[in-house]
């Protein structure tokens, strides 16, 4: 009997031992996911990139900094419109990280260190008030690049009567350039026959927004505006109170259907596949002081490959696989 009960309590000891183990043991962590232990540097990523530049791709940087801050909540933006002009020099000068370019990188800025990639495709396009009196002559006919070249680079077009074609009108044309320093312009420019901004005549107005306000409200003017900025993004019609007036490309007198633009689908879809002139179609860049690197690099990395998602929405063109390569390559 007594060797009975010895075998018993040798049982509960053990059990109670046992049980004792598993009350006190820490419950065991879960183990890390693979990919934590292994997670990429960018998923880590802290600071604050400044940016200035193009009004053109302004509006576009601001929706690429509000997206890659939401992936990555350490890091801050400062982001600056003011021109490419403004933010060329201010790459050159160190004074900021990026620079938005909405035009071509010069050989001497090259020289001077600047790196550069595109990053979207834009455009440039002719804007006349919707209550201008020859608006309805002018989309029947369009507007010829030799017509837009004599008003703007030689002065040989003054008035609207030369423009319809009636040299009896001699109503005079009000024309409006930028007078900061202007991606936007100096593709113009270009489409006119000229080669840099300077060459364009008219009266100067400072910045994008100022120069759509201004033909709104002057029936006789006519000016330039990028995409973006002359169409309601939300609506996709025609920002109110401007017209786009029709590029005669065929030079046949007549606006054909494939050159009248008065909602954004039209006018992007003719800059993606071509049919609108380049100039002043241009792609739009950014640029650093050297080949960027850290959190630089992570940020135009993200822009051409996930960034590239939310172009269109923004009323810009995205990069074709091909081109989105070619600038990926120059990063490496």
């Amino acid at each position: 009997m007594r060797k009975q009960t010895l075998i018993w309590l040798s049982v509960f000891l053990v059990l109670a031992v046992a049980l004792s183990a598993c009350g006190n043991a820490t419950p065991a962590e879960p183990a890390a996911p693979a990919s934590d232990a292994s997670a990429p540097a960018e998923e880590k990523l802290s600071g604050t990139i400044s940016v200035s530049g193009a009004f053109a791709l302004y509006p576009m940087m601001t929706v690429w900094a509000d997206e890659f801050s939401k992936i990555h909540p350490d890091v801050q933006f400062d982001v600056q419109g003011g021109g490419a002009g403004k933010g060329m020099t201010d790459t050159i000068a160190g004074a900021v990280d990026i620079g938005m370019i909405s035009r071509a990188i010069k050989p001497e800025e090259e020289s001077q260190g600047i790196f550069w990639v595109s990053v979207t495709k834009d455009a440039v396009f002719p804007i006349i008030s919707s209550e201008n009196p020859y608006a309805e002559q002018v989309l029947a006919k369009g507007i010829s690049q030799e017509v837009f070249a004599g008003i703007y680079i030689t002065g040989e077009i003054t008035t609207w009567g030369q423009v319809i074609g009636d040299p009896s009108d001699t109503t005079p044309i009000n024309i409006f350039t930028r007078s900061d320093a202007s991606g936007a312009a100096e593709q113009w420019a270009k489409f006119g026959g000229g080669a840099a901004q300077e060459d364009l005549l008219g009266i100067g107005v400072n910045g994008e927004p100022s120069m759509v306000d201004t033909i709104i409200k002057d029936p006789l003017g006519i000016g330039y505006g990028n995409l973006n900025s002359i169409f309601d993004l939300s609506g996709g019609g025609l920002v109110p109170g401007i017209v786009i007036p029709p590029i005669d490309i065929n030079e046949d007198g007549q606006a054909n259907p494939d050159e009248i633009y008065t909602v954004k689908e039209d006018a992007f879809g003719a800059v993606a596949n071509g049919t609108y002139p380049s100039p002043p179609a241009r792609f739009e860049n950014l640029a650093t002081l050297d080949k960027p690197e850290g959190l630089e690099l992570a940020f135009i990395t993200w822009i051409l490959t996930d960034g590239q998602q939310y172009l269109e929405e923004a009323g810009f063109v995205p990069l074709t696989p091909e081109q989105q390569a070619e600038s990926l390559a120059k990063l490496k």
